[in-house]
C-alpha cells in the first residue's frame, strides 16, 4: 500500500489541467490493456476541472464508463444533481455515448436507490466480486469527507456493500447514494483535486495528522493502487514538505 503521491502546482488552473492530463493518460493506458476505461467522478470543484478540461482533450469516448462516486438523491431537474453537470457542462459538447454514463435512479427511494446502483456497477463491470475502477476522482469538504463518507457516521465501518445509502447527511441535502471503501480502496487510482486556502487546515490533517480517528479522506488506501493528491499552493501551505511541480 504505497503512500499518497503529493503534487503541488501554482494556480488552480494548472490542477485542473493536470488532473485532465492523468485521467486521459488512465484511460489510455485502460483502453490499450482492458479495452474500457471505468471512472468515478465527484462534484464540486472536481466537476469543474473535468467538464472544462476533459472536452479538449482527444481519446476514445466510446469505451469509457462514467460512474459517480457519490450522488445527491435528487431529481436531475434540481441543481444539486452532479449527474445534470456533467451532461450539461461536459456530454453535451463532446461526442459521448450516452448510455455509457450511470446515474442513479432518483424515483426510487434512497435505500432503493443504493441498492439499485449496486447493481448496475456489477452488471456493467460483469462481475459479483468487488468491481476495479481505473479511476476514482475524488472531493474532500472541509471537515476531511470523502464521496458521502462523514467523519464518525456509521458508513466509515461497512465492509460489505459498494454503495451505500446515507439518509442523515450532515450537509445538505440529507439523502444520498455513495460508494464505500471495499470499492474505492479495490481502484488502480484515486486521485484528489484541493485549491484555495481553505483546504490547508484540513489537508495537513489528512496528509501529515496521527488522528485518533483517521478523517474519512485519509482512509482512501487503495490495496493496490496509488492515491495522488493534486494541490495549488495556498492548499498545500501548512503541509511540511513539498516541492512544486
Amino acid at each position: 500500500m504505497a503512500a499518497p503521491t503529493v503534487q503541488v502546482f501554482d494556480s488552480d488552473k494548472n490542477v485542473a489541467d493536470n488532473l485532465c492530463s492523468l485521467v486521459i493518460r488512465k484511460a489510455k493506458d485502460a483502453i490499450n490493456t482492458r479495452g474500457h476505461f471505468f471512472i468515478g467522478v465527484s462534484g464540486g470543484s472536481a466537476a469543474k476541472f473535468l467538464c472544462d478540461g476533459l472536452q479538449k482533450t482527444e481519446t476514445d469516448w466510446s469505451k469509457w464508463r462514467i460512474f459517480f462516486c457519490d450522488e445527491r438523491h435528487v431529481p436531475f431537474t434540481n441543481p444539486e444533481c452532479t449527474y445534470s453537470v456533467y451532461k450539461d457542462n461536459l456530454l453535451s459538447k463532446i461526442n459521448f455515448p450516452p448510455e455509457n454514463i450511470y446515474p442513479i435512479n432518483p424515483d426510487l427511494p434512497v435505500g432503493e436507490c443504493a441498492v439499485d446502483y449496486a447493481k448496475k456497477i456489477s452488471t456493467v463491470f460483469a462481475t459479483t466480486e468487488v468491481p476495479v475502477f481505473d479511476v476514482l476522482v475524488l472531493g474532500m469538504g472541509p471537515d476531511g469527507h470523502t464521496c458521502s463518507l462523514f467523519p464518525d457516521h456509521p458508513l466509515l465501518q461497512e465492509t460489505e456493500k459498494i454503495v451505500a445509502p446515507i439518509s442523515d447527511s450532515p450537509k445538505p441535502p440529507p439523502c444520498r447514494v455513495t460508494m464505500t471503501y471495499p470499492v474505492i480502496n479495490k481502484c488502480r487510482c484515486a486521485v484528489f483535486a484541493s485549491c484555495g486556502a481553505g483546504k490547508a487546515e484540513i489537508l495537513k490533517r489528512v496528509l501529515e495528522g496521527n488522528e485518533e480517528k483517521p478523517l474519512p479522506a485519509s482512509r482512501v488506501k487503495p490495496e493496490q493502487g496509488e492515491v495522488i493528491w493534486m494541490l495549488d499552493v495556498p492548499a498545500a501551505s501548512n503541509l511540511k514538505n513539498y516541492s512544486k511541480m
